[in-house]
């Protein structure tokens, strides 16, 4: 049996991100050091408290989770309760946690945590805004040279913005953020809305979530239920973009996805276009490529990944 890959979850729940923790939850070759929470669809507050019922829904309360940064490195947080509901959860009715918040920051845990591996074999995961990331590579920058790598769900190409005209939610909440990320030389994998506007909740997908008849699964239904009403009407698609589970399906099964490598700058200055993932695609500019961004992903694939995995729970 192939080693366990340890990773970091990073993340602000919100029910995209509730899938992909429950999927990672269910994933025997993931070491799941630790989750951290960030501020971003919800305050921390709340989504630390929705991290800790995911893991209580998965039977996981061995996991440590870690409250962060509570708002972004210099802009007034900015949420999306009208996309996930005033819990960020909202769709199931999921008790309150009643396993322990961890007393350390998340930052502190970050980079004590890869200080403690050994160097680059812990791969970070965040599915949120980066603050809680950058903070840890402004505090400590010798942990950059002992990540393995960053797989983040953020950023668009060629699908333009979910949040203004130019920027996605993620990367538009912390640009600060975000381009200390993008400029830290970690390698960094790309999950942007150009692959997960192809990963669409369809009724048929969410069926066979209800269909597995564990309480992960019910629950997973509901979530999308409620994510989906947004989506499908603004887009006026057959489902919502699933975003944050990509992140961990391509830990899992990487065959599902490809892309190229890019340079992507953050635009952190003009509020017109704040939080644009500069993307040069065709490599107009000369720069070099910092980041592998996705472009596609067999969404079929995918689901059946999701769902076989939240069966297991």
């Amino acid at each position: 049996m192939a080693p366990q890959r340890p990773i970091i979850i990073d993340c602000d729940p919100g029910q995209d991100d509730a899938v992909a923790l429950l999927v990672a939850l269910g994933s025997s070759e993931l070491d799941i050091i630790g989750i951290t929470a960030v501020a971003g669809n919800v305050p921390l507050k709340l989504t630390e408290t929705n991290a800790r019922k995911v893991c209580e829904l998965a039977n996981r309360t061995e996991i440590k989770v870690f409250a962060g940064h509570d708002a972004p490195l210099e802009r007034p947080l900015v949420t999306a309760e009208d996309v996930h509901g005033r819990t960020g959860l909202d769709g199931p009715d999921l008790p309150e946690p009643t396993m322990k918040l961890q007393e350390a920051h998340a930052t502190a845990f970050i980079i004590n945590s890869l200080r403690e591996h050994p160097a680059r074999s812990v791969t970070l995961c965040p599915l949120g805004p980066l603050t809680n990331i950058a903070a840890a590579i402004e505090a400590a920058p010798d942990i950059i040279s002992r990540i393995e790598e960053i797989v983040l769900m953020g950023g668009a190409n060629f699908e333009r913005g979910n949040v203004t005209p130019a920027a996605e939610f993620n990367i538009y909440v912390d640009p600060q953020a975000a381009d200390i990320v993008f400029s830290s030389g970690v390698p960094i994998t790309v999950m942007s809305l150009d692959v997960t506007h192809q990963a669409l909740t369809t009724t048929e997908r969410i069926a066979a979530f209800r269909s597995l008849g564990n309480p992960a699964g019910l629950a997973t239904a509901e979530m999308m239920e409620f994510f989906a009403r947004f989506d499908s009407e603004k887009y006026g698609t057959a489902g919502a973009p699933l975003h944050d589970p990509c992140v961990i399906a391509y830990l899992l099964q990487p065959d599902l996805f490809s892309g190229k490598m890019v340079n992507v700058e953050i635009e952190t200055e003009s509020e017109l276009t704040m939080g644009m993932t500069v993307v040069d695609w065709w490599n107009v500019t000369n720069r070099p490529a910092n980041a592998k961004f996705i472009s596609t992903v067999d969404d079929d694939g995918y689901f059946n990944l999701l769902t076989e995995r939240i069966g297991l729970l």
